[in-house]
């Protein structure tokens, strides 16, 4: 925890920049290059296009060849493809380019959630993808202040927008150096272990997978997988909460702008205000549903907090629909963090890099379809009312799905020798 998990949140902060910074250049490129509000959600969403189609390839080629080399390949590619996106020079190209960062970036998040289980006891992974989810909060937040910033460079011949594209992905692609260094793909090539807490470690890992191969569940296939109403129904409830999420993302920088004269910097600073407040209420609902383990209930009251966001944030004041649009994101942020624990709980030994890559492909597929649909009632409307309209129901209807989920805890038939070790140092 103390020698891997810092790096991943910064690879997770690198990550999420480099997906969502178009949001603050949409304006720019519809000066500079004629890219209108229809093209630019198309372009917005065709990453989640590439990302979910070689989300699993991508998780299956990490095991065989290992976290290590796997995650480095994961960020260099993407950082050069980010980089790319400075030369876009008209609407085919973003399109070209936006579907290759979907696929440069897949498997990145579910590829570091499997690292988890091959490093962490069952009972230390839940804290770990809780930390490293908020990796995306702490990204919001960063984000427009940063982008912000990058979009005054000038020099070169080039452009705020292309400098912006071009510092952030050569930061990742300098990150993967630092990846490959710091990461080891097996616990005993891990030096700050000693030989015994590897050894032990090492057992613990190998008595959970005996015990996932006992109960018959640790390589089922993605299409029986498919074949679980409650599977499906993960992977609809991520969905919807990965519609509401990308919408506000892609699209509050142009709310913001509607509020008066402001400069690039200006709408950066006040973008992470929603996502800072975001932040201390995915912490409060995590200790919530930690005392009062009803996690159905806490992620329906936070699809319920988001949907009266939405609602508000259409009453056609710039400054009210901001406003709005923070209450919103305190309610689609928690509920982000507070879905997983969900699945987790029935898929206990089921949780696998491929299990895990079908959920969050399927469901990222909602940052295709929102900014899309937002971009086209946008450009034919003047108006992206409607979208959020109907993001509110949605939202709705979720949190009145999530009651439908089920907790299958399976009861451990080994003990663990982390577990008798300690009972041994008592």
């Amino acid at each position: 925890m103390r020698h891997v998990m810092p790096l991943f949140l910064v690879m997770f902060v690198a990550n999420y920049i480099d997906r969502v910074n178009i949001g603050f250049v949409n304006a720019h490129m519809q000066v500079d290059l004629g890219i209108g509000a229809a093209a630019y959600g198309l372009g917005s969403g065709l990453f989640f296009v590439g990302y979910a189609l070689f989300e699993v390839p991508s998780n299956i080629l990490l095991v065989k060849y290992g976290a290590r080399a796997w995650i480095t390949r994961i960020m260099f590619t993407w950082g050069i493809v980010a980089a790319a996106m400075a030369f876009t020079a008209g609407e085919r190209s973003f399109y070209v380019l936006r579907f290759l960062l979907g696929i440069a970036e897949a498997g990145f998040f579910p590829g570091v959630v499997f690292y988890f289980t091959q490093w962490l006891p069952q009972n230390e992974r839940g804290k770990a993808v809780a930390i490293f989810l908020g990796g995306s909060a702490l990204a919001s937040v960063l984000s427009g202040p940063i982008s912000g910033a990058l979009l005054s460079i000038r020099g070169l011949g080039l452009h705020g927008w292309q400098w912006m594209f071009l510092v952030e992905g050569f930061f990742s692609v300098c990150l993967c150096a630092v990846c490959w260094f710091m990461l080891k793909s097996r616990i005993h090539d891990a030096a700050w272990l000693s030989r015994d807490e590897q050894d032990v470690l090492d057992a613990t890992i190998k008595a959970e997978q005996a015990e996932r191969e006992a109960l018959g569940t640790a390589h089922m296939r993605v299409t029986g997988l498919l074949k679980d109403p409650q599977i499906v129904l993960f992977c609809l409830l991520y969905f919807a909460i990965q519609l509401t999420i990308y919408a506000a993302t892609f699209w509050l920088p142009t709310i913001i702008r509607k509020m008066g004269n402001l400069t690039d910097f200006q709408v950066g600073l006040l973008n992470a205000i929603p996502w800072l407040i975001a932040m201390g209420a995915m912490y409060c609902f995590a200790l919530l549903s930690a005392k009062w383990r009803h996690p159905q209930f806490w992620l329906a009251l936070a699809l319920l907090i988001a949907a009266g966001g939405l609602f508000a944030s259409t009453s056609g004041n710039p400054v009210w629909s901001f406003v709005a649009i923070c209450f919103s994101a305190i309610g689609f942020k928690a509920a982000a963090s507070l879905f997983w624990p969900i699945p987790q709980g029935y898929l206990d030994a089921r949780v696998a890099a491929g299990v895990i890559a079908l959920i969050n492909s399927i469901g990222n597929l909602g940052g295709f379809f929102a900014p899309a649909a937002f971009g086209y009632l946008h450009q034919h409307t003047g108006s992206i009312s409607g979208g959020l309209y109907g993001l509110g129901v949605i939202s709705v209807m979720a949190a009145g799905a999530v009651f439908f989920t089920k907790n299958r805890r399976v009861d451990r038939a080994v003990r663990h020798p982390i577990d008798e070790r300690r009972n041994q140092a008592v």
